[in-house]
């Protein structure tokens, strides 16, 4: 099946309709810092002709896709692989001092998903994988067979917000003593079990667990943390950032980065703001964006989804 078949861009439309102003100059270049299977780079090399793409992403397997996706693109894409706190990096590598717009689209992609042997969803049983990047770093089995019940009680209540993480840490390390937890079914069946009746029909047991694992062992949030202000430093004036987050953590961190880039940093009761402490940024939508009724029925991936976005009005200092 062709990758467009396989994956629905989250909020493309108004993803270009922001960074558009920033991709109207010849050779304007876009970082897709989220490159995932191409959906939205192919949109905005179609639709800015004079642009070029700086594509990353950590999954080998999602950069050979988009490479086969972007390749009638030719010279105008260059594909990376690295983790998008290396972005900076990724940039220089290029070739390019400045760039116009970034897009971030955060969280687990769509051929993670549905690629059963990954191990990220729930509701597939399969080897408890769970790396964006399975070229190194540790599994999601190695996490559930060496944490002890503090560290595991701890990962399930900051990434999953799970009210249940003692008793599904106390469940897995009485499991793991009876026999290794190597398989997505046996994790589910653990946490179904540990999950008192009064609760099964509020939620699936597992999905908070599924998150917080993912998170721990992609470093998730740590990364997303050092990105966010490297991503911003290699905008140009002009430059837009559109940033989608699909959990509450993401969003709460872009909100917190974004803020801090908006905000004056003239000391308090300063009677006039000089123009060394005007703000380096402005916010291009009011809080954050949800998508609409009709997208979230053509494509539930979007339910969830956060959008922020802000453009550079002045260089850094």
């Amino acid at each position: 099946m062709e990758a467009r078949d396989l994956h629905t861009p989250v909020l493309l439309e108004r993803s270009v309709e922001l960074l558009a102003p920033a991709l109207q100059r010849e050779g304007a270049v876009f970082v897709d810092a989220t490159l995932g299977m191409g959906g939205h780079s192919e949109a905005f090399l179609e639709r800015f002709p004079g642009t070029r793409l700086v594509g990353l992403d950590r999954d080998t397997d999602a950069l050979r896709i988009a490479g086969e996706r972007l390749a009638p693109f030719g010279d105008r894409v260059t594909l990376v692989h690295t983790v998008y706190d290396g972005i900076a990096e990724a940039v220089a590598s290029a070739g390019v001092d400045r760039v116009d717009a970034i897009l971030f689209d955060l969280g687990v992609s769509s051929l993670q998903l549905d690629v059963a042997d990954r191990g990220f969803a729930y509701a597939q049983d399969a080897p408890l994988d769970m790396r964006m990047d399975q070229t190194g770093g540790v599994t999601a089995e190695e996490i559930l067979a060496t944490y002890g019940e503090g560290d595991l009680r701890r990962i399930f209540e900051r990434y999953g917000e799970e009210k249940l993480a003692g008793r599904y840490a106390r469940a897995i390390i009485a499991a793991r003593q009876v026999e290794p937890i190597v398989r997505s079914g046996r994790l589910v069946s653990i946490l179904h079990d540990a999950t008192p009746a009064a609760l099964l029909h509020s939620g699936h047991p597992a999905k908070r667990v599924f998150q917080a694992l993912r998170i721990e062992v992609n470093r998730e949030l740590a990364v997303l943390e050092r990105a966010l202000p490297a991503a911003l430093s290699v905008l140009g004036v002009g430059g837009r950032i559109v940033v989608l987050a699909y959990q509450s953590l993401e969003d709460r961190l872009v909100k917190r980065v974004l803020a801090e880039a908006t905000s004056s940093t003239a000391p308090a009761g300063l009677p006039i703001e000089l123009p060394e402490h005007t703000p380096r940024f402005k916010l291009l939508v009011k809080g954050a964006e949800l998508a609409d009724d009709d997208e979230r029925a053509i494509n539930p991936r979007a339910t969830p989804v956060r959008l922020r976005a802000a453009e550079r009005v002045k260089a850094a200092a």
